[in-house]
């Protein structure tokens, strides 16, 4: 319960700092995405996760784009982009009354759903008739999606569902993309609108919402229709995906072709005209006999056979009528005195804070089902208090109706009667088709469980095919870059044998130091003189290895070369022992190191030319 509660407030955070509203998708699969999203993290928990997202604003970006599946295709359900191409677009242009047509493609991800719909137009319509008539309007809550469907670039892959024919004529080749023409890009409008809480685009005469759905709960999904019903025109037409059939909602739409996921919009029941006012039909009265008027009225008031009493601005009985008076006992006596002092205020129920609801709020209140117990017999009142207002809208007094409903309540209590004595009758017949019942609510739970485990799986296979693409293009990059590598690897070892072809042929004995004289190359010669191999050398100290060379000689001019841009410092013949243990005279030339991308030197070239039998002079 403390994690649901953690999960809850998590996305409500969401809402708040980023406008993002998931309170309305199906918690399964909205949970598994953000749990698969966390384990990148490396996070368990979703109040940690939530601090998470604090410190690390660009993990949202991260985040939305694992919640918002955006994957789709041209053509996707190429059955049902065959029967609004051939069917449901021509009716659709005959039944428009106007010149203009507007689709909503609401979902819309990467545009391929909003430029198949401008395809199918274009092709039913012609290029010139399409960008007169035709207005798409692409729509989703995803800004990054949004960025790249208003580029309308597309690679080979994506343009897989595109005929050949339909690529040439609407696409344009742009090195290894495609771009979809410009002409027709400008007839389709992409902008951010959230189903759940924008409102819709209206006089829609074609609304294409497929898979979007599917990823809300159902009192999400009925809202969401009701907005997509208002969207569409009269003889509108909405098409949605594979996994969303509105079996629930026959109110507002009904199948064109159910297999296909096509649906037609429910008219709303017609509003019935108000009648013309009786005041205009009456015949003219005499205003020369004024008199005979007021009796007319008081007389009408008297004999009505609804119970009514006034109350005049001073909240005493002013008026009540033959059946007021009956009902109530009330006499000419109680005519002038105060309403609130009389029986009728508290009985058969308490009227008088309802006469001050009235007339604070100037609008008719009504006290319904009140229970009245005479002596000889029980009646049941709806009761209408009514504020009475001048021409000028001041308030003159109250008027009560008291409509007696005791029939009306019989009838509710035979028609009781009368349906307990029917449930009794069916009795046999509801035991005889219970198990059946039974069976079809399992059945019916059966396949809203398919249902939904469809949909999951459907979602899981468009994101693992989305991993799919995303593994393939990673595939590509990493197989360029190996055969990059492999060439590079091949031109190195080729080098390395020249290299070592060249130090091997030459008479002389090579050593190259670097900057902290260690030895970086020694070549054969070297090994024949000092019978020092080259892994024993290469790393180690000039001056530590144990050669028969006076290598001390060599330091000064070494830390010269070094230190100094001086160039090449032969040295005299030095005194030499070799690995045989004869005396050598050596010839020793030093050169500076430098790299050809930097100037400064980098090390030094030791050249040894031995000449045997030949002293040195120290």
């Amino acid at each position: 319960m403390a994690e649901d509660e953690s999960f809850e407030e998590l996305i409500k955070y969401l809402k708040e700092s980023r406008n993002f509203d998931f309170t309305g998708y199906k918690r399964s699969s909205l949970a598994r995405r953000v749990n698969r999203q966390m384990q990148d993290a490396g996070i368990v928990d979703y109040d940690e996760y939530r601090d998470y997202l604090e410190m690390h604003p660009e993990e949202f970006t991260a985040l939305f784009n694992t919640i918002l599946i955006n994957v789709t295709s041209f053509f996707r359900d190429a059955e049902a982009w065959a029967y609004l191409r051939e069917e449901v677009v021509p009716e659709l242009l005959r039944n428009s009354t106007r010149d203009r047509i507007r689709v909503w493609s609401a979902g819309c991800a990467g545009g391929q759903e909003a430029y198949s719909l401008a395809i199918c137009l274009a092709e039913s319509l012609g290029q010139a008739e399409f960008r007169r008539r035709v207005k798409i309007y692409a729509t989703d809550v995803d800004e990054d999606a949004l960025t790249d469907a208003r580029q309308a670039v597309y690679t080979e892959r994506e343009l897989a569902g595109v005929a050949g024919e339909l690529r040439d004529r609407y696409f344009e080749r742009s090195g290894e993309r495609w771009i979809f023409t410009k002409d027709l890009r400008r007839s389709v409008i992409f902008g951010r609108n959230d189903l759940i809480v924008n409102a819709p685009i209206s006089h829609i005469d074609l609304l294409v919402c497929r898979n979007t759905l599917m990823y809300f709960n159902a009192e999400t999904q009925a809202n969401i229709l009701r907005r997509l019903h208002f969207a569409l025109e009269p003889k509108g037409v909405l098409f949605l995906g594979k996994a969303e059939m509105l079996l629930s909602h026959g109110d507002l739409f009904k199948p064109i072709d159910l297999k296909r996921r096509f649906f037609s919009k429910v008219a709303e029941p017609a509003v019935r005209e108000r009648s013309a006012l009786l005041v205009g039909m009456l015949p003219r009265r005499d205003e020369s006999n004024p008199q005979d008027l007021r009796r007319l009225y008081e007389e009408s008031l008297a004999t009505s056979p609804l119970a009514q009493v006034i109350i005049d601005g001073d909240g005493r009985l002013a008026l009540s009528n033959y059946r007021a008076d009956e009902m109530f006992s009330l006499t000419r006596t109680e005519l002038g005195r105060p309403f609130q002092d009389l029986e009728l205020s508290y009985r058969p129920v308490e009227l008088r804070s309802a006469v001050q609801q009235a007339n604070g709020e100037r609008r008719a209140i009504w006290v319904r089902d009140v229970e009245w117990t005479r002596p000889d017999s029980k009646q049941w009142l709806d009761i209408e208090i009514v504020p009475l207002n001048d021409r000028a809208g001041n308030p003159i007094g109250t008027s009560i109706y008291f409509n007696d409903v005791s029939d009306f309540r019989q009838l509710q209590r035979e028609l009781e009667y009368a349906q307990r004595q029917l449930e009794t009758a069916y009795e046999e017949l509801q035991s005889t088709n219970e198990e059946l019942e039974t069976t079809n609510e399992e059945l019916q739970s059966t396949v809203e469980e398919l249902e939904t485990t469809n949909e999951e799986l459907q979602s899981t296979n468009e994101e693992l095919e989305t991993m799919n693409e995303e593994l393939q293009s990673m595939n590509d990059e990493l197989q360029a870059s190996n055969d990059e590598l492999r060439l590079r690897t091949g031109e190195i070892g080729d080098l390395n044998s020249f290299m070592r072809s060249i130090l091997g042929s030459l008479e002389a004995g090579v050593v190259v130091v670097d900057d902290e004289l260690r030895v970086q190359v020694w070549n054969q010669r070297m090994e024949e003189l000092w019978g020092v191999r080259t892994d024993e050398a290469v790393g180690r100290f000039l001056f530590n290895l144990d050669i028969g060379l006076p290598v001390e000689d060599l330091r000064p001019t070494l830390r010269r070369i070094l230190s100094e841009d001086s160039a090449n410092q032969p040295v005299q013949l030095l005194r030499a022992i070799n690995r045989r243990g004869r005396n050598i005279g050596l010839q020793v030339t030093i050169s500076p190191l430098r790299q050809e991308t930097e100037p400064a030197t980098t090390g030094a070239i030791i050249l040894m030319d031995s000449r045997p039998g030949e002293g040195a002079a120290s």
